[in-house]
């Protein structure tokens, strides 16, 4: 191999690089999307205790469940490794709300550039006690009800243009009705997909791209101009 197809080599290298940066700098995830009830590893927490990810206004979201006492494993939809259920109280069989209708606000925050956030979208599910009012992600409203149930998953979705750069805040108000006892409240979300749009190439990539396509185009023209001599 000599010295000119050495610097092709390299030159296409350099491009294909670039291009591979660029590639990695895209992802199909939205950093930040939590199920309820698991730690920073996405992976589901091994004990009872204050809510990692979702907070509720005005209060402290638990995760206070545990197989098999009420009112999981039989009323409530039973916890697995990918979710667990939240709740305005430690222990999630304790009664709320034994007159009136009780409100519990949780949000989820993430954060996205403004790229990511031109294709954002993601695809849900939930299921509450009692039901959810709304879903809201930043000022669009997803779902309006009171809509869905405890014992059954309840399908939402978001896509563009409901992102924003910068901070998004996804909200559940949770509807609890009043009556006078075994009356908990609770609520638990699963995400099971999400995009974000293409990443803007940094300066750098665009730097190895250009140097490597000039490359190529000089070793091009040179071969073009010794033909010409042959």
């Amino acid at each position: 191999m000599n010295l000119r197809t050495n610097f092709t080599a390299a030159a296409v290298g350099v491009a294909v690089l670039a291009f591979a940066g660029m590639a990695q700098a895209s992802t199909t995830v939205i950093t930040g999307l939590y199920n309820t009830g698991v730690g920073a590893d996405y992976a589901s927490v091994g004990a009872n205790g204050v809510e990692q990810h979702w907070t509720l206004t005005g209060g402290t979201a638990y995760v206070g469940g545990q197989n098999g006492v009420f009112p999981l494993n039989g009323p409530w939809l039973t916890e697995n490794a990918t979710s667990r259920w939240i709740g305005p109280t430690v222990n999630a069989g304790e009664s709320t709300d034994p007159r009136n209708d009780g409100f519990y606000e949780y949000t989820l925050s993430f954060n996205l550039s403004a790229s990511e956030a031109a294709g954002a979208s993601f695809l849900g599910r939930f299921a509450a006690d009692n039901a959810v009012s709304w879903i809201k992600l930043n000022n669009t409203t997803l779902t309006n009800g009171p809509v869905g149930g405890f014992n059954n998953w309840t399908g939402f979705s978001a896509a563009t243009p409901a992102f924003q750069a910068g901070q998004n805040d996804l909200k559940f108000r949770v509807i609890n009705f009043g009556q006078n006892g075994g009356n908990p409240s609770g609520l638990r979300v699963e995400f099971q997909g999400a995009t974000i749009g293409a990443a803007v190439p940094e300066p750098g990539a665009w730097a190895l791209m250009i140097l490597g396509f000039g490359g190529v185009g000089a070793v091009m023209r040179t071969n073009r101009r010794r033909l010409a001599v042959a």
